[in-house]
């Protein structure tokens, strides 16, 4: 599972048996989950996140999406 990036509470990560779906990452924070698509960027699932913490957490997402993507194709494509 490497992770990407942390970002306050939060660890955006990929895991290593996801390469059959398309590119999204995984976040944990404080006992808490999610999982967004990266193109476009949109919420999967979501556990335990109020939606003020989602809503900064897609921010986040959006902020990053390209070096995400690179990271994504890095991993799962080499």
């Amino acid at each position: 599972m490497p992770t990407v990036f942390r970002s306050g509470p939060y660890r955006f990560f990929f895991y290593a048996g996801d390469r059959a779906e398309p590119p999204h990452v995984h976040v944990e924070g404080e006992g808490n989950r999610a999982k967004f698509w990266l193109d476009p960027v949109r919420l999967q699932e979501s556990g335990g996140f109020d939606r003020r913490e989602i809503n900064r957490i897609a921010a986040l997402v959006q902020t990053h999406r390209d070096a995400l993507l690179q990271a994504w194709d890095e991993f799962f494509h080499d």
